[in-house]
């Protein structure tokens, strides 16, 4: 069975030595000194490790089955929820007046990488249900927070978002699900959704769904779609439960991972729902759940290639295969090593510095998070704003890439199902698509944030590279290994940016046939921003005398081999890039 073990230390690093959480100036992070969260990585970890991680292949093996039209989860996960329930993992960022610990978000994102590594199915039935409540948070009346929230912050009722029909995935303005308002200020919800995450199950007391839907009358396209709580089971004035809404499960999907997870397709006869937020305007209050999940799902990308890496260096450790060429290593045994041979450490060296520098920019962002709606920071706002389709685009691609690549190490075992490794690659599959497939991700970056407010966050992340490169080129040591190729790479991106501002405006196509290179460009130099910091940060605590100096030093290496073997890639992104859409377009749709 595959292991899994928290990366507390890294984690603390990226906490403190990075983001320095307990000196910054946001509400509540003056309590986040490195023992209080070290206290809770390590809980959490250990929750993860011997709570979760068990019921990862359990839930691979067993997936969910319909049964009389109730959706029975794997053996183990109800118990598990009991855990994370009782252990208040399900609140930790939830506002105190609704049952929450009121933690700063970027406490929540630490724990949940953790969970996500552990059992990824299982984690989605608890993030799916804080997506929920996020947006009812936000934009539901007063009487609805009161009356689904409180429970929904414990996991006692969990929710789900319907977006995609059989007819409509990205292209929600075709959806026809419709809302008929009636006399009391309800409406009667009928339509059916697909592919809905956690969709049913046996483990709450009630599902809270958030559905879009069209009020007859209204607008054509995306402009007349609404946002409606539809529960599961009717919830009366007092809060108690009462009949059974017009919901029901049509099927579950059978899928190529996340069988733990119940996927489902929900049909709505006649429901009851109710609006939240404004009329015609339901993509509004829906994108507070959509965005947040976004950063969850590019957190799935990196954390299941972290818990494939750790099998892989296990593996690459025990295997005896063949011998070093510089010399016999393991004189007592028939073999050397794997890790003995350079191209298996080239391969572990891509995924440990791919996962260290994707976990330092979720967690910076998550602190964006923070400080924007904490600090009431526009700034913080429209950078995060920019960089979510790159989290979300580029972290699941390279997940699922570098699970593969930990499947590879093991060589044929790797593509046996008890070596546990398929399910990591299988799981991390699915993050490339939902939320908004990479594609998507890509056209949203190049054909609306870049341009965002005047290009204005744009211009701040390139100010924010160029100021940080200025204030530490006095480095020796930082300036040849991080400072020189984060300038280049900067560069690229830069070049791309007029490329498209020269190119797509007379002709679209020039930028959007190179917004996915665009993407992994802007990537790659959000990693390399990363590990430059990261790299500074590590210097100075050699310097001041830390005592883990194998920690530190073992850091500087990995982003040393970021910066020199993975960063030079957006040379390639801006030479694909530069030659526009003519050879992409060339073909006529038949010649296909």
């Amino acid at each position: 069975m595959p292991i899994y073990n928290a990366p507390v230390k890294d984690l603390q690093f990226v906490l403190h030595d990075l983001l320095k959480v307990s000196e910054q100036d946001i509400p509540g992070f003056e309590d986040l000194d490195p023992e209080f969260t070290g206290a809770v990585i390590e809980e959490a970890g250990r929750v993860a490790s011997e709570v979760l991680a068990p019921l990862n292949m359990v839930g691979d093996v067993e997936g969910c089955v319909l049964e009389d039209g109730v959706v029975r989860t794997p053996t183990g996960f109800k118990d598990a929820l009991k855990v994370m329930k009782d252990g208040g993992w399900t609140a930790m960022d939830c506002d105190p007046e609704y049952g929450g610990q009121g933690l700063p978000y970027v406490m929540h994102t630490a724990a949940q990488e953790l969970m996500v590594s552990a059992n990824m199915a299982f984690q989605m039935y608890q993030g799916l249900t804080h997506g929920a409540y996020s947006a009812i948070h936000v934009h539901g009346s007063d009487a609805q927070k009161q009356k689904f929230l409180p429970k929904m912050v414990t996991c006692e009722w969990t929710g789900t978002m319907n977006l995609t029909e059989p007819h409509c995935g990205t292209d929600l303005g075709l959806m026809r699900t419709k809302a008929v308002p009636q006399d009391d200020g309800s409406y009667k919800i009928t339509g059916q959704k697909i592919f809905i995450s956690a969709g049913d199950h046996d483990m709450a007391d009630n599902i809270i769904h958030l559905v879009l839907a069209r009020i007859p009358g209204g607008p054509d396209g995306i402009k007349g779609v609404s946002l409606f709580i539809v529960p599961k089971i009717i919830v009366n004035d007092d809060g108690s439960l009462g009949d059974r809404n017009g919901v029901s499960v049509g099927k579950i999907e059978a899928k190529m991972g996340i069988h733990g997870n119940s996927t489902c397709v929900m049909n709505y006869d006649d429901a009851e729902g109710y609006m939240i937020g404004e009329m015609h305007k339901g993509m509004r209050a829906m994108f507070v759940m959509m965005n947040e999940a976004r950063l969850g799902v590019g957190l799935q990308g990196y954390a299941q290639a972290e818990v494939a890496y750790q099998n892989a260096v296990v593996y690459a450790n025990d295997r005896l295969q063949g011998r070093a060429v510089t010399g016999v290593e393991n004189p007592d045994g028939p073999a050397d090593p794997l890790i003995v041979h350079p191209d298996i450490r080239r391969n572990l060296m891509d995924q440990k510095s791919f996962v260290e520098g994707a976990r330092a920019l979720i967690l910076w962002g998550t602190y964006l998070i923070d400080r924007a709606h904490k600090n009431d920071d526009a700034d913080a706002d429209g950078l995060i704003t920019l960089l979510t389709p790159v989290m979300k685009g580029f972290l699941t691609d390279k997940g699922f890439e570098y699970a593969t690549a930990a499947q590879q190490v093991y060589g044929g075992h790797g593509y046996i199902e008890e070596s546990g490794m398929s399910q990591f690659a299988r799981d991390a599959r699915i993050a490339m698509i939902y939320e908004g497939a990479n594609g998507v991700q890509a056209l949203d970056l190049v054909g609306r944030k870049l341009a965002q407010d005047g290009g204005k966050h744009v211009m701040a992340f390139f100010e924010m590279v160029k100021t940080f490169i200025k204030d530490n080129e006095g480095n020796a040591a930082l300036k040849a290994d991080f400072l020189d190729p984060l300038k280049a790479a900067s560069k690229d991106m830069q070049a791309a940016g007029m490329y498209f501002m020269q190119n797509g405006v007379k002709n679209p196509n020039h930028a959007l046939a190179g917004s996915y290179d665009f993407m992994h460009m802007m990537g790659h130099v959000c990693l390399g921003l990363m590990w430059a910091r990261m790299g500074k940060a590590a210097m100075d605590a050699l310097e001041a005398g830390a005592s883990d100096k194998d920690f530190y030093e073992t850091k500087i290496a990995t982003g040393r081999y970021y910066m020199a073997r993975q960063l030079p890639a957006t040379a390639m992104h801006l030479a694909r890039i530069n030659t526009g859409a003519d050879t992409v377009m060339a073909l006529e749709a038949s010649q296909f």
